[in-house]
This record gives C-alpha cells, sequence and structure tokens, in this order.
C-alpha cells in the first residue's frame, strides 16, 4: 500500500487531485482506493459496466487527473480530450498509451505528503449519487464521514457485527458505497477476511461459501432472491458456516426475509442508508428479542432522526413522514452543486426523502420513497407496500409498481410482474395477482392494471428504476 501511495506522488499526482477507478473488484481495487487517500488524493469510483458517455461525464465532472482501469475496459474508450486527465494506469492488461500498474508497486524513495486540513475537512472519496433521475451527482464524503460509519457499523455490539476470524464474501461492487464502505473498510479495518468476486454469479457464489468457509453474507435482496431459488432447488450447500447476511441498498419483503431464513437456516439483518451518509445510518439486529428483519433497525450511535409531516413538525409515534437525520457520517455536499446540496442538507439536517414510521420501541421501517408515491384519488400509495404484497405470490419472480395517469383517479397502480419459469402470462394469471393482493391490501391500493415482462430494471444497487419502467407503457 505504502509502495502505491509512494508512487502516486511519483507519477505527480497532489493532495485533493481526483483518481478515477474504473475496475471491477479487485486486490488491486482496495490498494489503488487507500494509496490515494493516503497521499491525500480523492478516489471517485466508476461502475465498470458504463459506457464511454457516462466514463467521460464522471471524469469530467470529478475533474479527474488519473484513471485506474484494465486493458479490456480501457479499450473501447477514447478519453485524449479530458482536459484534466493527465494519465491512465492499467492493473493487468496494458494498451497504448497507459502505464502498467505494476510500475506503483516498485520501491521509490517519494515522500508521502503531510495532511494538509482535519479530517472533517479533507474528502476520502467522491462516489456519485445513482439517483433514478437526472445526471448522477458526485458526493463529498470525509475521511471523517468513512471512517465514523465504519466504526458505527462496527459498535453494534452484537452477533451481528464483523469480527476479526469473519471470512465475507464480496460480490457487491466496490464502486457502490455499499461494497466500498459496508464490505470492504469495516472487514479491512476489523482485520478479517474479504473474499471478492469481479462480478455475481449464483453458482460460483455457492461454490465459494464452503472453499472459503464464508461466515458472514452482506446482499441486496434481488440476490436473496436467486440464493432462496437456488436453495428451493436443494442447491444452496448445506455445509455452510454462514451465520449471519446482511440486506441493503432496497427495501426487503418480509415474506422473501423470512423465505431465506427458512431455506437456508441463516438469519438476515436488515439495514438503511444512502451514499450520501457513508452510506449507514441504521441497522437490524440478529439477537433474540431484538430480531425484526421487516425492520431497518435503530439509529447508529451519535445518528439522530426525525420523521416529519409535509407541515415540517414531527410526527407522532407510528405516523409516516418524512425521515430527516444528522451524524459524524453525512456527506460535506454534492460536488460542483450548491442548489442540490441545499435541497438535502438543512440546518445540519439531512432530508433524505424516504418516508419512513418508527414504533413504540424505538425500530424504524421505510414505507417508501415521498416522489415514488401513487397519489389515488388523494390516497397515497407507496409502491414499495403492493410489491412487498406480490413478492408473496408463488407465480412472481420479481415486480415493479408505478403510477399511470387516469382522468377520474389522477394515478392507478400499474404492475409490472415478471413470472418463475414454469408460469405462463395470461388473463387467468393476471386475475389471480389482482385477487392476491386484494385478499391483503386496501382497495385503493391494489393494480388496476397487470404487465408481464421478462425483467424489471434495477440501478446496480437493487433499486428498481421506476422511469424506464415508465417507459415500457
Amino acid at each position: 500500500m505504502e509502495n502505491a501511495a509512494k508512487g502516486l506522488v511519483a507519477t505527480g499526482i497532489q493532495p485533493g487531485e481526483v483518481i478515477a477507478i474504473y475496475l471491477c473488484n479487485s486486490w488491486e481495487y482496495a490498494v489503488i482506493f487507500h494509496a490515494a487517500t493516503m497521499v491525500g488524493a480523492i478516489p471517485t469510483l466508476l461502475n465498470p459496466s458504463y459506457r464511454e458517455r457516462e466514463v467521460r461525464y464522471q471524469l469530467d465532472n470529478s475533474g479527474a487527473a488519473m484513471l485506474v482501469t484494465d486493458g479490456p475496459l480501457m479499450s473501447p474508450l477514447s478519453l485524449g480530450d479530458i482536459p484534466s486527465l493527465r494519465s491512465i494506469l492499467c492493473t493487468r492488461t496494458t494498451v497504448p498509451g497507459t502505464m502498467s500498474f505494476t510500475e506503483l508497486l516498485k520501491s521509490v524513495r517519494s515522500t508521502l505528503p503531510l495532511a494538509l486540513h482535519s479530517a472533517s475537512e479533507t474528502l476520502a472519496a467522491l462516489p456519485y449519487s445513482s439517483g433514478t433521475t437526472g445526471l448522477p451527482k458526485g458526493v463529498e464524503l470525509t475521511h471523517e464521514n468513512l471512517v465514523a460509519n465504519c466504526y458505527q457499523y462496527l459498535a453494534q455490539g452484537e452477533k451481528g457485527t464483523i469480527g476479526e476470524k469473519e471470512v465475507l464474501l464480496g460480490f457487491l461492487p466496490l464502486y457502490h458505497i455499499y461494497g466500498l464502505n459496508v464490505c470492504m473498510n469495516p472487514t479491512l479495518l476489523a482485520g478479517a477476511t474479504l473474499i471478492l468476486m469481479p462480478r455475481f454469479d449464483v453458482a460460483t457464489a455457492m461454490s465459494l461459501l464452503t472453499e472459503y468457509g464464508i461466515t458472514y453474507l452482506p446482499m441486496v435482496p434481488p440476490i436473496i432472491n436467486f440464493f432462496c431459488q437456488a436453495a428451493q432447488e436443494g442447491k444452496f450447500p448445506h455445509d455452510h458456516k454462514v451465520r449471519v447476511a446482511k440486506s441493503g441498498a432496497a427495501p426487503l419483503a418480509p415474506e422473501l426475509a423470512k423465505r431465506f431464513t427458512e431455506s437456508t437456516g441463516i438469519r438476515i439483518r436488515q439495514g438503511y442508508g444512502m451514499t450520501e451518509a457513508s452510506p449507514v445510518t441504521h441497522m437490524g439486529f440478529i439477537d433474540e428479542g431484538l430480531y425484526r428483519p421487516d425492520s431497518i433497525g435503530k439509529p447508529n450511535a451519535l445518528t439522530e432522526c426525525r420523521i416529519v409531516a409535509d407541515d415540517e413538525s414531527d410526527c407522532a409515534i407510528g405516523e409516516a413522514g418524512e425521515l430527516v437525520m444528522r451524524g459524524p457520517q453525512f456527506m460535506r455536499g454534492y460536488r460542483n452543486a450548491t442548489e442540490a446540496t441545499a435541497s438535502v442538507l438543512k440546518d445540519g439536517w439531512y432530508w433524505s426523502g424516504d418516508v419512513a414510521v418508527c414504533d413504540a420501541d424505538g425500530f424504524y421501517k421505510i414505507v417508501d420513497r415521498r416522489k415514488e408515491m401513487i397519489k389515488f384519488k388523494g390516497f397515497p400509495i407507496a409502491p414499495a407496500e403492493v410489491e412487498a404484497v406480490l413478492m408473496e405470490h408463488p407465480a412472481v419472480k420479481d415486480c415493479g409498481v408505478i403510477g399511470l395517469p387516469d382522468d377520474d383517479a389522477g394515478e392507478i397502480p400499474c404492475a409490472f410482474i415478471v413470472l418463475g419459469q414454469d408460469h405462463a402470462p395470461d388473463d387467468l394469471k393476471a386475475e389471480s395477482l389482482k385477487k392476491h393482493v386484494a385478499e391483503r391490501l386496501t382497495s385503493y391500493k391494489q393494480p388496476r392494471e397487470i404487465r408481464f415482462v421478462k425483467t424489471i430494471p434495477r440501478n446496480p444497487s437493487g433499486k428498481i428504476l421506476r422511469k424506464d419502467l415508465r417507459m415500457q407503457i
């Protein structure tokens, strides 16, 4: 790590400059991320599935001075006219005009620079938010933000905490804040072991569970569903050593959590957060008496929460409102986006845009995103609630719910359904799904339309891209 940091200094990298990382999960990713922070540079993280237009946008917007990638990812790109970009490093396969990553690891006599500012002022990462509308925004996270959140995540003091003997399976992408600061950084901080997968594949993942004795399994709901299906087919290893799984990044349907635990014997610890919070603000528990997989749990240490009504008054216990928070893990702001920063950071509080409720025991549940609420004759409908019910139907493999314009109602719920392999889409199936929801939810929440599709569009963290669903109308 130190050799790589000194190597960066030798290439001319200065404190405050941005180093873009455009890689799949790999040991080189961890090395370059921490080497960059050692020299006061700012890593910005790119999705390795990005096309040239997306890569150029983030490099331009962040002002990246260096790009660390690999030959196969770099070959299709033409980046020579980006003003700020001075050098490109390739980790394993170089292409013309690039430098080999191994050059960084050679022993050099460069001196590491001293920190110019405090940990609360110095940026340590510049991930880009995975919003469902508009262009991504660079989230300015300081060293204090990241380190504080690692300790918040590790300091729960119960069975779900990562210990030094833990072995984690890291298929969640490191360019996403979940992979970076829930998987990689806390694992390294705890002295545990992280087994990295470049990309998720259910068969390979199940093989690695037994090969490396995986004990801790961070996941997102779609992957939980894959493992459920494997377990139901008798393919999930019976001799696994996984003692706890974690779910985050997207709402977890209670029925899916129950099905996973029943089929694998593994309890799920649900968490909640966002890129702007480094990312974790709430964590659930696996201890007896505290185990509630349908809840995101309680706030992390030093995290204050309010649930706020439309008139900005505080909601009573059990009432739904926007979740507003503050704590040491919250971002400094969005890069070069003063108005966007001001819209979410107000008087030190972060306004999440998520609708939540808190019960008398202090456990929180996310109802849905305020922006995604469907209004039927003035009644608000949370798509996540309808989706959770649909996912309980044995024929449903995946689903997404949006509101469609309607002259009479304003909006009506429309459900997009991916059926399981043994189920055919037809009018009878649609009626069966409507009846299933009608038996479980009040009338105005029931889908008026059912549309069968092959896939539900999601971003890399598992969130439904409702804008893309609307384009299928």
